[in-house]
């Protein structure tokens, strides 16, 4: 940032609406587009601050584009900067999740639209399986890395072992590989110097820490707290509000990485939706602007919908939907807060960038038993939970094999990783192959 010509909030919050409203690909692209604008053109962050900023949201839970986008605000007009740059990346976004939500829940029953997401699922199989290539080939350096992925994968797949537990367990040991032989992390927990950050947010202090604590604890949880007081435990705006505020500090690695853990809870324990219409979700939210994450806006919409509330369907979904948003971005808030005016010495412990270097490794476990729990329900009309003691398997019944959903996963999945499509034109078009095969084929 030029400190002779601060920028004004007027022009910084423009910019900010203008990266929500264009924020479509992914993190990937969301984040590329950042830095084409704020490094690039605007020449508001230099390079190493804007890689800092980067690193630092990648440890943190939550939607790592989204807060890149509030410590970028932050840095440029501290608390009130940052907060119009986070909302400002996922307003447009959420505002988009919840027309389509009430589309979906309204006309989701018709032939066409059962055609078009028949499509768009092929289409969400290809992505998935993209960002386990994509991340493994950032991740995965060492073979202890590699055997921490294949020990998540067979925790979360054969032994149906929660989510949190399997990132503690990645942390720990972290932890201890660190103490006992550094290199099983390889050049993975390498750092380089890099500029101080500015942007005249003041010194730390204990006291603003503490203050900033409580207040975004507060802002958090506070209205969890009334709803379980009214409402009582077992009313689907408290289930809902208690869970995705659990997946608000687990989500380590992205969408892709807990989507298996929602799909399993909002499927089989809560009933909230089916595996077919979390896939449906999901390939909504690969159409809207803003993070991916916004696919726990639908579980929400849909959960509430169904659920006894006393409510209007519509109203009730609109509320759960309001709910869940809350709670999952509320906390990226406080995280970015809290957190920024310590970068600089949390870059320097090496044991708590292997904890987190361990907690990377085994989200590619996660993400690819979420790309194996997504394909079979893709590809198969039925897949059966078989249980034996503490083992379980999802089994399909290979009489149920789709060949039209094989044959559009397989042409999606060839258009992504080998012609590197974009993951808007592969949706439509896989939508509109959707359509084709539907209604056109006897």
């Amino acid at each position: 940032m030029n400190e002779k010509t601060p920028v004004s909030f007027a022009e910084a919050f423009r910019v900010w609406a203008k990266i929500g409203i264009l924020s479509f690909g992914g993190p990937a692209g969301q984040i590329a587009l950042m830095h084409r604008i704020l490094v690039d053109e605007k020449k508001w962050l230099s390079e190493p601050q804007f890689l800092h900023a980067l690193n630092f949201c990648m440890l943190l839970p939550g939607p790592e584009a989204q807060q890149l986008a509030t410590y970028s605000g932050w840095l440029l007009h501290g608390v009130k900067g940052g907060l119009a740059a986070g909302l400002m990346f996922i307003l447009p976004g959420v505002a988009v999740m919840l027309g389509l939500s009430i589309l979906y829940a309204a006309y989701a029953e018709l032939a066409f639209v059962e055609a078009i997401f028949f499509g768009i699922k092929a289409a969400v199989f290809a992505i998935v399986i993209d960002a386990l290539i994509r991340i493994s080939k950032r991740v995965m350096k060492t073979g202890a890395l590699y055997a921490v992925a294949g020990a998540a994968f067979a925790a979360i797949f054969f032994f149906d072992i929660p989510f949190p537990v399997v990132v503690l367990g990645a942390a720990m040991f972290g932890l201890l590989a660190v103490r006992i032989s550094p290199a099983v992390f390889g050049d993975a927990l390498e750092t380089r110097e890099e500029e101080m950050l500015r942007g005249g947010r003041g010194p730390i202090s204990m006291r603003r820490t503490l203050a900033t604590l409580v207040i975004g604890l507060a802002v958090w949880l506070l209205p969890v707290a009334a709803l379980l007081l009214v409402l009582g435990p077992v009313h689907v705006f408290v289930q809902e509000a208690v869970f995705f505020s659990k997946m608000a500090v687990v989500t380590f690695g992205g969408a892709y990485a807990v989507l298996a853990y929602v799909a399993q809870e909002a499927v089989q324990n809560f009933g909230w939706l089916n595996p077919g219409e979390m896939l449906d979700g999901l390939g909504l939210a690969e159409t809207t602007p803003g993070p991916l994450i916004l696919v726990l806006q639908f579980v929400g919409f849909m959960g509430a919908h169904r659920a006894e509330t006393g409510l209007d369907p519509m109203l009730a979904g609109m509320a759960g939907a309001a709910i869940t948003t809350w709670v999952t971005f509320a906390p990226c808030f406080l995280w970015i807060f809290l957190g920024a005016p310590y970068v600089e010495r949390m870059r320097n412990v090496v044991s708590l960038n292997a904890a987190f270097t361990a907690i990377t490794a085994a989200v590619v476990g996660v993400i690819l038993n979420l790309a194996l729990w997504f394909g079979l329900h893709v590809l198969f009309g039925e897949v059966a939970e078989v249980r034996v003691s503490i083992f379980r398997l999802w089994l399909p019944a290979l009489s149920t094999l789709d060949p039209w959903a094989l044959v559009l996963s397989a042409a999606a999945i060839l258009a992504v990783l080998r012609f590197k499509a974009g993951i808007l034109p592969v949706l439509g078009f896989a939508a509109l192959l959707g359509l084709a095969i539907r209604f056109l084929v006897p």
